[in-house]
């Protein structure tokens, strides 16, 4: 969830830390704070945005070459300026950034404060600082790192910490379990982050901490150990991405760029990947896994949010072209349930940042019981990728804006391609209309600039008859279900309007009691082989007065009369055509938001990636 940054080199670090939060902010925005030392330990932070914390440093001219930053997301005490990191310990020498949850911090207060230690704060954070202070100065000949090595031995939960201390003036020290932290390398500086979006303007080489690893870093030199103290040697990675990735590019928003980058990501997904005129598919990250994925006596698929809806579009696909049994589980239940899955399973977890932290608890479940855990995901040098057996990288680009977008469509395109693969590999359907299915696949960047292009205008017009609705309703079918329920989500997260996403033959089952006059009812009609149900459903709406807007193939007649609204789209085959509904209900929130004058880019009370429980 939230965001560290910390720097060690010849550069103002008050500068470089701001920076890295304003890129890192998507982590988490609540409050933001820096620890900078310069002979002092000076700690500037409070509740608000970046840009607030910016004005305060600015205004008191805070310089120094060594710091430490936080941008918060809240877990333990509310936002506010106190529970605003960095936290200090009692004697302000040692200060503390933290991403994670401390679950024994309770106990660990209780048994300090007896010791006549006092917390200023609500949060678990404080007690790292307190903690390693009392170690630290109670423990004879102990050194810094001793000592933080000790903290951490007594911690139960997960973190990513920063610390500074006015003892050890020339070093940032750093520790991961369960929160992701990579280390840049510069020339003569170091950076600390917890992913690269805030060190690519500096440098392009990376080492990535794994759990239960730290470092203690100077200005020119680095060493990794583990809590027991093992030294480590580090594989260097270069960063793929450029600073023009994470950048707005003129748009007003994150998200609507990452919505038009569409055509772009999902042709970057599928390059070297698809041959459209051989009619081959080649996935190099599952070629010594491709034998078990095609046996597999099942497929288990595990994710959360956005990741989830695509695993569902996923479970349609494989199991109609691919005929293998799939089951989609919400990653946040799949361990608490003593799941049935070992040897002969597959478990494929999707996650757009890799470190998603109900995610890794069921890869790391399914692993110790013998399934075959793949993975698919965004970001190269994740825990996610280093932690399953094989899988694909979407190649989707850095995703900034918090609701996901652009990483739906990649990752449904990934599943596409597996699916096509294991049917091919099965012999399930013929090199032939395996060729036609790649075809038509490498068309679809095309038909979502067209969408992009062509829908864009009206979709603004529609979304200012429909910004006050109270309610919405998004009904789909078959493959399109779950985009019902991606759009149902992508309005609730950055518009706040109460929205539900059904099936559409459901709706019968309840739902159908919600609606009137006032009820905007999303209906996608893209799907030919429902298309006569849905055209039911869509009358059942009418007869109860509901305004409908419908998402419908640019041939669909019979669905345009019945609708008040209609955005047309181009046709593919029905199990590719999520890829298309979900462009213009990804507009739709867009611009009831903006109309709103909702932050569309850090909607209230999220954060990109969930990094913890």
């Amino acid at each position: 969830m939230c965001g560290i940054v910390g720097y060690i080199g010849e550069k103002d670090a008050s500068q470089v830390l701001v920076k890295g939060l304003k890129r890192l902010e998507y982590r988490g925005y609540d409050s933001a704070g820096v620890a900078l030392m310069n002979g002092k330990m000076m700690i500037e932070k409070g509740k608000g945005k970046v840009s607030n914390l910016e004005k305060k440093i600015d205004t008191k001219k805070l310089i120094a070459k060594i710091g430490i930053g936080h941008t918060r997301w809240a877990t333990h005490g509310e936002p506010n300026d106190i529970n605003s990191h960095p936290h200090v310990s009692e004697s302000g020498n040692i200060a503390v950034v933290h991403n994670g949850i401390i679950e024994n911090y309770n106990s660990l207060k209780k048994k300090l404060e007896l010791r006549g230690r006092t917390f200023k704060s609500a949060t678990d954070t404080e007690i790292i600082a307190q903690l390693l202070e009392e170690i630290y100065t109670t423990t004879k000949g102990i050194t810094f790192e001793q000592a933080i090595q000790l903290t951490l031995k007594q911690i139960v939960g997960t973190y990513g910490i920063a610390v500074v201390s006015l003892d050890q003036q020339d070093k940032v020290y750093v520790a991961r379990k369960g929160s992701p932290l990579l280390l840049g390398i510069g020339d003569n500086e170091m950076f600390i982050a917890s992913d690269a979006s805030p060190i690519v303007e500096y440098t392009n080489k990376v080492i990535y901490l794994d759990d239960g690893e730290m470092a203690v870093v100077t200005k020119d030199s680095y060493k990794v150990k583990t809590i027991e103290d093992v030294e480590l040697t580090k594989e260097i990675h270069e960063l793929e991405m450029g600073l023009e990735a994470i950048e707005k590019a003129g748009y007003p928003h994150f998200m609507l760029k990452e919505i038009f980058e569409q055509p772009r990501s999902i042709g970057d997904c599928m390059r070297g990947r698809i041959n459209p005129e051989e009619g081959t598919i080649q996935l190099g990250g599952l070629r010594d896994v491709m034998d078990e994925l095609v046996n597999a006596k099942r497929i288990v698929i595990a994710a959360c949010g956005t990741s989830w809806h695509s695993a569902l579009v996923g479970e349609y696909i494989f199991e109609y072209l691919a005929r293998t049994p799939v089951e989609v589980e919400y990653a946040s239940e799949f361990r608490y349930r003593d799941p049935l899955i070992g040897k002969g399973d597959v478990l494929l977890v999707i996650s757009q940042s890799g470190e998603t932290a109900d995610t890794l608890a069921a890869l790391r479940e399914a692993k110790e019981r013998g399934a075959l855990v793949l993975g698919i995901c965004n970001v190269v040098g994740s825990t996610i990728s280093r932690e399953t057996d094989a899988g694909v990288f979407t190649h989707a680009g850095p995703e900034i804006g918090v609701a996901s977008t652009k990483a739906f469509t990649a990752q449904v395109v990934v599943l596409i391609m597996m699916a096509i693969k294991i049917a091919m590999e099965k012999g399930e359907i013929t090199k032939k209309k395996a060729k036609k299915l790649i075809q038509e696949l490498d068309s679809i960047p095309e038909k979502v600039d067209q969408i992009l292009q062509e829908c864009d205008e009206p979709i603004q017009k529609i979304a200012k008859m429909f910004t006050y609705a109270p309610n919405f309703l998004y009904l789909g079918r078959s493959y399109n279900f779950p985009v019902a329920l991606e759009g149902a989500l992508k309005l609730k997260e950055i518009s706040y309007i109460h929205a539900e996403g059904y099936p559409a033959a459901e709706m019968k089952h309840g739902p159908i009691a919600l609606i009137d006059e006032m009820m905007p009812v999303v209906v996608i009609a893209a799907t030919k082989h429902t298309n006569d149900k849905t055209i039911s459903n869509i009358e059942e709406v009418k007869a109860r007065k509901g305004r409908i807007l419908s998402v419908m193939n640019d041939d669909n007649k019979d669905v345009k009369e019945l609708s008040e609204f209609s955005i047309q789209i181009p046709t593919t085959k029905d199990y590719f055509s999520p890829l298309l509904t979900v462009i213009p209900l990804q507009l739709l929130s867009y611009y009831i938001a903006v109309n709103r004058g909702c932050n569309v880019d850090q909607p209230r009370n999220l954060a990109k990636s969930v990094t913890v429980e």
